[in-house]
């Protein structure tokens, strides 16, 4: 239909609903997005509300471009019919374009161009109820497939395990053929002089002279340069001649050991140039227990106090939506929206759905992992006390809350997405991104990892930028110098801290100290690095940070919550990637399952990143113009790409998670002081 200016040629039609239709979408379409127009959908009354003054008075209304589409329930229209009213406005600025020019002049004409469009209007039948339940089991398909093949992988683990005890058991009955067959002996108490499981210490193995005899004779045969990493021989030493150290460490303990200094002081042991698992896991394991187990109730108190406000709000919002008809409120993807009740987009909820039920599947695995665990040390397994990586699961209980939180969190922001609520879940992204790298770190420093209200007071630092960031750092030059130079200070700072290993004061002496390590070690001698794996990938990390800062601080995005976002991101996937590599230089294996998931997780992550760069709205623009890029629905007539997203996101977190899990599972065989600190 061709319109004129609404003043003097309103266009409205009506539609009837046929029998058997609850619910119709309304499509409008236009080949140019200006003038701005206005799609109203009202009930049959009088007068019409067809002018640009008063159209928002009732029914539902869209500004509109080149698209719009409005979904209609016959429960909202006791006459089973409405009229669809579409007004040409008299101004652009609604819909994105330029302000219209005002004469000076008194008496002079305003120009009010050729203000005409031409729209398609086309209403057809919305989903129906089958497409609704299909949706819903299709998503709980999918995500409890998981739950079976856990269960399944748990049953064939047990029944390795049975084997496993039913050999242990035959090398007890029978020693001599046990020990022609080759069966390893894994109870502390088949070994002489054993201690009693008792606080389940562990720490460094010594051979009579302390911890750093082992780790210095294994450095003194070889050079700086030539250290081989390799090693096959995973049998134990008798426990006997390795008397455990009994720390009496406290999660506060800063500065102050009571063990002899020689075996225990930090900076004799933290300053070696070659460093062991065994090193840097000599506190009691129920102090450190104690002290990751607040970061799961940290972030679960965070949780409950951030969810609750953000569901008033967005119950809210919703509200306001549903009372005021006003659908630019909330950036939907209007061509495969599907409401539910007073909720607008359901399939974009249900969607999310996803990270709920896998984040709690991943905090059952871990919960088994643990009591299993628990199990083994109460039966004084050598393996468990004294091999491969130390156990600490608080900070996988974390990751697994986050999870579900950014489940929880993404579905309130997509009960009404737009520029005041994206932050929701945003911000537990940057949780699990700085999480993953904690617990990367804790791997092999689970004596020096961050404690908890540190690492949670940096990520609200960093929530408190992305919110200053998105407000008022769009062409603000002096925020991004401002952001910028924290940034590369910040980088500076933590570089050096994981150099040197926590050993450092930043204090009133820190720039004589600078001058003075400059000087001894670049100007009277030119020294490499002591440190030198650690220097590659703290200068690659330095490299990765400037660069980034250097872009954001040239190019200035928009979109301030994603570039902090992909700052974190490409920190995770360097610290990742350099783990993986020192963990294949050092001799290591990676197991079958963590290869495995490291190949699929790799995979999903590449299409869930294709499904979001789909960019079905954006709240960066108007509403009309976001509309713009809405699409229709392109699996099972109900989800559409950003929902993929949602799928194929949670699945590759659940999959990221389950690769921090089982990467180090080779080394459970393997003795604490011949496993290396990278």
């Amino acid at each position: 239909m061709g319109l004129s200016p609404p003043s003097l040629c309103p266009q409205y039609f009506k539609y009837e609903f046929p029998e058997g239709v609850d619910s119709v979408i309304v499509k409008v379409t236009s080949n140019k997005a200006f003038p701005c127009s206005v799609i109203s959908i009202q009930d049959v009354l009088c007068p019409v509300y067809d002018l640009d003054n008063n159209v928002a008075f009732i029914g539902m209304y869209q500004t509109m471009t080149k698209k719009a589409a409005i979904t209609v329930q016959r429960k909202d229209f006791p006459s089973n019919s409405f009229y669809v009213v579409v007004v040409v406005k008299t101004e652009d600025q609604a819909c994105g374009g330029s302000l219209p020019f005002y004469p000076f002049i008194e008496g002079e004409p305003v120009d009010q161009g050729h203000r005409q469009k031409t729209l398609s209007v086309l209403v057809s039948r919305a989903v129906t109820s089958e497409a609704y339940v299909g949706g819903m089991l299709f998503c709980l398909g999918i995500f409890l497939s998981f739950y079976l093949l856990t269960v399944l992988l748990a049953c064939w683990e047990n029944w390795r395990q049975r084997k496993k005890s039913l050999l242990v058991a035959v090398d007890r009955a029978c020693p001599e053929s046990a020990s022609l067959l080759g069966h390893p002996r894994v109870l502390a108490d088949s070994f002489p002089g054993s201690s009693p499981y008792e606080g389940y210490n562990y720490g460094s193995f010594e051979n009579g002279s302390g911890s750093t005899g082992s780790a210095d004779g294994l450095v003194g045969s070889a050079g700086p340069g030539d250290l081989s990493y390799n090693y096959q021989d995973h049998s134990l030493d008798p426990v006997g001649t390795r008397p455990r150290l009994d720390s009496m460490s406290s999660v506060e303990e800063d500065d102050y050991d009571t063990l002899a200094d020689i075996d225990s002081d930090k900076n004799v042991i933290r300053t070696k140039q070659y460093l062991c698992v065994a090193d840097l896991a000599r506190k009691d394991k129920r102090v450190l227990r104690k002290k990751y187990q607040i970061y799961f109730w940290n972030i679960a108190t965070i949780a409950v106090f951030y969810a609750l406000p953000v569901v008033q709000l967005v119950i809210t919002y919703q509200t306001v939506v549903n009372v005021t008809g006003n659908q630019d409120i909330c950036y939907y993807n209007f061509l495969c929206a599907h409401p539910l009740g007073n909720l607008s987009a359901f399939n974009n909820i249900l969607s999310n759905l996803g990270y709920i039920l896998l984040g709690l599947l991943f905090l059952l695995i871990i919960l088994q992992r643990e009591i299993n665990h628990n199990r083994a040390l109460l039966r004084n397994d050598l393996y468990a006390l004294e091999c491969g990586i130390p156990k600490h699961f608080g900070l996988f209980y974390a990751m697994g809350t986050a999870l579900m939180m950014e489940g929880l969190l993404s579905a309130c922001y997509h009960v009404c997405p737009n520029y005041t609520n994206f932050q929701f879940d945003t911000s537990f992204m940057y949780m699990i991104a700085g999480l993953c790298m904690l617990k990367l770190y804790q791997k092999r420093h689970p004596d020096i990892n961050a404690s908890a209200y540190s690492a949670y007071a940096c990520l609200a630092i960093v929530i408190f930028f992305s919110v200053l960031g998105v407000v008022f750092g769009k062409g603000n030059t002096a925020f991004w110098v401002i952001f910028s130079v924290i940034h590369i200070i910040a980088t500076l700072l933590l570089s050096t801290q994981l150099y040197y290993m926590g050993r450092w004061k930043l204090d009133s002496g820190i720039c004589r100290r600078i001058l003075h390590v400059l000087y001894t070690d670049c100007i009277r001698q030119c020294s490499g690095p002591l440190y030198v794996d650690r220097m590659v990938l703290l200068v690659m990390g330095n490299i990765i940070n400037w660069s980034l800062a250097a872009y954001g601080l040239i190019m200035r995005p928009n979109d301030f919550a994603s570039y902090l976002l992909a700052i974190g991101i490409c920190n995770l996937l360097l610290y990742f990637a350099f783990y993986i590599i020192m963990k294949l230089r050092s001799g290591e294996r990676i197991k079958l399952i963590p290869l495995l998931c490291i190949i699929c997780t790799s995979v999903v992550w590449g299409f869930a990143l294709f499904f979001f760069f789909q960019g079905l709205s954006t709240w960066q623009k108007t509403p009309a113009e976001s509309r713009e890029h809405n699409r229709d629905c392109i699996l099972l007539d109900f989800f559409d790409d950003h929902d993929i997203w949602h799928f194929l996101s949670s699945i590759a977190m659940f999959g990221s998670f389950l690769v921090l899990l089982t990467l180090d599972d080779d080394l459970d065989t393997v003795q604490r002081d011949k496993i290396y600190v990278f």
